[in-house]
């Protein structure tokens, strides 16, 4: 078993000792290209009057100057890459120790109309998306946080085997998020994919045939004019007829550029996270899928990309005045590359999308598989048709300290429900938003925080976090009642397992204790399953009348005047609360 934290120190120092030796050769590199430069300079000075030494010098000179120039730029992006892994093993060191608060905590996910993600602390500072996600890319996040959210119980044995052989990738996978974590765009990939799938044709056909046309005649009249043999006034000619043209086209020339130079960064990198994915080699069937819908073209997505990427580089020239004029005059360069744009996009509008999705799916992917990776101890569930929905041994919350956590026990049957009572502080939200986690996490394919667990797949739903709406004039009662009606409806039709923690808080006390024992018995007479936290004992009665309900409690005992909790889950009704107790402990009353 591989412990995580040695694995990240270990490569972190590795690192170091790269990035070292990095800033050596380019140091190298930089004072080596400097005497080029030079020596160079004075060769051609000292040979001055030999015509043919001093163009040799200068061909071989320059030509060395600009392979160390290329060298030095491929270093720095390699160097990047290494600094962007050093920061990973930094954070992942620090995540494993508990410090996660500066890491993004995905408030703006939050959805209190969702099945649970408003109630269970998988968004928002402390969340469980804070402290498991490592997506690169902000379209990385939203897939990350979907997944969190979609509450299906689809294919979770594929999902597992996915998550598992990714995990064992790490270093791959560490590859990968460096590069995406390069990605500095201005412009999201959502707006580029709108741009490239909506865009429409604005230049005429015509003048893909014209501009190869324009530029062989380019070449033969420069030829022509080296040897003699037309005038040199027949080029000046070719010369502004190559500016009307290109002035005739320029507002749409000017369109497709400002337009289309909004996704150069992002095809820039995104064309290398396709390569990686591409070249690696993948045995579970949904990883298998995801490349698959990379290579069903003639070339490589990532060849595909590369191209695009390089004619938005060569587009970009011309702000060069050299290119500006010359170039436009002589090669139609701005009428040249936007044919190649245009002709790009109509190639490959249908497919870019896929591919972009592909991307994605691995950065979510990377971070299912890190968490995987950080918690060897974690167990995956087996994925079963018993009459059990969870039969879990040692049972906890996957975000706290496993030197501090108290784990439990805990088997429920299909359509049973639990009335769980308790003193204030005694463990019964932890233990729900446990259960739930372990659901949610379960359902997506991860390892969870138990010592073994059998899982026989059901959606979640929950009600443990109601609030009022002063923008839509609701009362506390009456979102928890519209909470509530979300839940009957969503049963009548689907099954699922229920978590409610103490219903009908906003009424009095008679009132709460009719409503919440009428609507326990709708719920056990659904195909449901679920928990039911509660400080009502009196719901506690519904034992006797349904089999299906069963009576459990976190317990709290006062030892010299002091409170003393187990967090142990045990069968039968607490005896002991502790509000009375608190408020004279605290000196309120």
């Amino acid at each position: 078993m591989t412990n995580p934290n040695q694995f990240y120190t270990q490569e972190k120092r590795a690192l170091e000792i790269a990035l070292a030796d990095l800033k050596k050769t380019l140091y190298t590199i930089s004072a080596f290209r400097l005497m080029v430069f030079f020596a160079t300079l004075f060769g051609m000075y000292f040979y001055f009057g030999n015509g043919l030494t001093v163009s040799l010098i200068g061909v071989v000179g320059f030509s060395i100057f600009a392979v160390l120039l290329v060298k030095n730029a491929k270093l720095q992006i390699e160097k990047q890459v290494v600094l962007s892994k050093i920061q990973i093993n930094i954070i992942e060191i620090a995540v494993l120790r508990g410090d996660f608060k500066n890491l993004k905590t995905g408030d703006e996910f939050v959805d209190p109309d969702h099945f649970y993600s408003n109630d269970i602390d998988l968004f928002g500072k402390g969340s469980f998306f804070q402290y498991s996600n490592r997506t690169a890319t902000e379209e990385g996040a939203k897939a990350y946080a979907e997944t969190l959210t979609e509450n299906t119980i689809d294919q979770i044995e594929e999902k597992q085997e996915a998550i598992i052989e990714l995990a064992n990738k790490n270093r791959w996978r560490q590859h990968f998020s460096a590069i995406a974590s390069l990605v500095k765009v201005q412009f999201s990939a959502v707006s580029i994919l709108n741009y490239i799938k909506n865009y429409q044709t604005v230049l005429p056909t015509y003048l893909h045939s014209l501009v190869k046309i324009f530029v062989a005649m380019s070449v033969l009249l420069i030829g022509l004019i080296s040897f003699g043999f037309i005038p040199f006034s027949i080029l000046i000619f070719w010369f502004f007829l190559g500016m009307f043209f290109s002035a005739s086209q320029l507002k749409k020339t000017n369109a497709i550029y400002n337009a289309s130079g909004k996704a150069k960064e992002t095809f820039k990198q995104y064309y290398k996270l396709l390569e990686e994915i591409e070249k690696q080699t993948f045995s579970s069937g949904l990883l298998l899928q995801k490349q698959k819908e990379i290579q069903s073209e003639k070339e490589k997505a990532s060849v595909v990309f590369h191209k695009f990427s390089k004619i938005l580089d060569a587009f970009d020239q011309r702000n060069n005045i050299v290119i500006a004029v010359i170039g436009n005059a002589l090669f139609l360069w701005d009428i040249q590359n936007a044919v190649k744009v245009e002709k790009w996009i109509e190639n490959h509008k249908h497919t870019v999308e896929s591919w972009f999705k592909v991307i994605t799916y691995f950065d979510a992917q990377n971070t299912l598989a890190n968490f995987s990776f950080n918690h060897p101890t974690f167990m995956l569930p087996t994925i079963c048709t018993d009459t059990a929905i969870i039969n879990a041994i040692q049972l906890g919350h996957p975000l706290l300290n496993s030197e501090k956590r108290i784990d439990n026990d805990f088997v429920i049957d299909r359509e049973q429900f639990f009335i769980v009572t308790g003193a204030n502080m005694a463990g019964k939200s932890t233990f729900l938003r446990s259960v739930s986690l372990t659901m949610v996490m379960a359902n997506i394919g991860l390892p969870v925080c138990a010592k073994k667990i059998d899982y026989n797949p059901i959606k979640l739903i929950t009600s443990m976090r109601t609030s009022d709406s002063l923008a839509d004039d609701e009362s506390y009662f009456y979102s928890e009642l519209k909470r509530l009606k979300f839940i009957v409806d969503k049963i009548d039709t689907e099954e699922y397992f229920i978590i409610l923690d103490e219903i009908l808080k906003g009424t009095n006390s008679k009132d709460k204790a009719i409503g919440s024992k009428k609507f326990v018995e709708k719920l056990s007479n659904s195909n449901s399953t679920g928990i039911i936290a509660t400080h009502d004992v009196s719901l506690c009665v519904l034992e006797d009348e349904f089999k299906e309900i069963e009576n459990y409690f976190f317990d709290a005992e006062i030892n010299e005047n002091e409170l003393h909790f187990d967090y142990t889950l045990k069968k039968g009704i607490c005896k002991n609360m502790n509000a009375s107790f608190l408020l004279k402990k605290m000196e309120i009353i």
